[in-house]
């Protein structure tokens, strides 16, 4: 687990068996030159309105079946009012990608379903159509994940994605993500709960190299 003073985070360190005795993730907002990385605002109309046009968006649900189907802003703003809730227990830390210069929402990228006594977490993204081609997830996935290692005290990072998914095989490669096999049918078929496909397992440790940004 991460020793207690890591970035705010107070938890048990006695022992594996402990459970944790306080969730919280800081509250951080990270950036670069071209890229601000803030968390969601539920209360945020065009936060809403990104998410919405983010979860629904044809190349998301191309690759993605979420169990939650999400049609309308109220729908959206339940699902962020979801994450800030994942996040106030430690659950989960969701960011909103943001482009420094317009302060416009290009996508989002997630450390997601933490498991704090392995120091291990999953991390996932998805960009709006209007950002793509510009390598914004590759630069977002680094930030948050260089943040996940030296602030949260995460060991190992997965990414998983549909194989197929070319776009994101490359990020994950791009960032450093080791392609380390396939999981058999990890994943639901495209809008369709019946049906399975195989996904790629990408991975980095925080023994690697440091995230190198372009």
């Amino acid at each position: 687990m991460p020793p207690a003073h890591a970035g705010g985070i107070g938890i048990s360190t006695s022992g594996l068996n402990e459970t944790m005795v306080d969730y919280r993730i800081p509250d951080t907002r990270l950036g670069d030159d071209l890229l601000v990385l803030r968390t969601w605002n539920p209360d945020s109309e065009a936060d809403v309105a990104a998410w919405l046009a983010g979860v629904t968006d044809a190349e998301f649900t191309r690759w993605n079946t979420p169990t939650r189907t999400i049609r309308s802003n109220r729908e959206a703003r339940e699902s962020l009012l979801r994450r800030v809730d994942e996040r106030s227990k430690g659950i989960s830390a969701p960011y909103c990608i943001v482009d420094r210069r317009t302060d416009s929402v290009l996508g989002h990228v997630g450390i997601n379903s933490i498991a704090w006594e392995m120091k291990r977490a999953h991390v996932g993204f998805w960009l709006l159509s209007t950002a793509r081609g510009r390598q914004v997830a590759a630069r977002a996935l680094a930030m948050a994940g260089q943040w996940a290692f030296d602030t949260l005290g995460l060991h190992r990072l997965e990414l998983y994605h549909a194989v197929g998914n070319e776009a994101s095989c490359r990020t994950a490669q791009r960032c450093g993500f080791a392609l380390e096999g396939v999981l058999r049918d990890r994943m639901f078929q495209s809008g369709d709960f019946t049906r399975f496909r195989d996904a790629h397992l990408h991975a980095r440790v925080a023994s690697d190299s440091r995230f190198e940004r372009d």
